[in-house]
């Protein structure tokens, strides 16, 4: 997920998102930067993307991203725009960032604590077929991993705050026959 789309810079561009309650009901229109300076709950969708093998993808951010620069992530998204589902950050996400057209899936949502502000997560599948071309301002670098690579990745890469949980849930949803 790229949670440097949850805090960018004040000079950039400031993107309105959807302000949410405890529930993920809708409360108002606010900029992302003032959700996030204030602690405010928004929505962010991201997909965790799978090849035709079932491996992982997992990418390092870009070097010069001002929020977590360098580190490695599971999920590729970020903030849902006004009137924007879970789903549809995610596949606009995917396009911008990695230049691949998917349909997604919503599995789960939840309330992130981690990083930098709390914010409602969706997570979505995405069955990957390739990706296309990768934005350098944003992926440094990708790669494909097995669920075992992953989970040994986890335990020895910097990864986002939210990479793990994401992972954990992703495998609990996915070992759950009723979702």
């Amino acid at each position: 997920m790229d949670e440097a789309d949850e805090v960018d810079e004040v000079d950039e561009v400031d993107e309105l998102v959807e302000r949410v309650d405890a529930e993920d009901r809708v409360l108002g229109v606010v900029s992302r930067s003032e959700a996030v300076r204030e602690g405010w709950l928004h929505r962010v969708g991201v997909a965790v993307c799978r090849d035709g093998h079932g491996r992982y993808l997992v990418h390092r951010r870009a070097a010069q991203l001002s929020r977590f620069p360098g580190h490695h992530e599971l999920g590729i998204g970020g903030a849902a725009g006004v009137g924007e589902s879970y789903e549809q950050a995610a596949v606009r996400e995917l396009s911008e960032e990695l230049g691949a057209r998917a349909s997604v899936c919503l599995r789960f949502t939840f309330l992130n604590c981690r990083g930098l502000s709390p914010y409602w997560l969706g997570v979505c599948d995405a069955l990957l077929p390739e990706i296309v071309a990768p934005d350098p301002g944003e992926v440094a670098w990708y790669t494909w991993l097995t669920e075992s690579e992953l989970r040994r990745a986890l335990g020895q890469w910097t990864f986002t705050p939210e990479s793990q949980e994401i992972f954990d849930r992703y495998l609990a949803c996915r070992a759950d026959p009723a979702s």
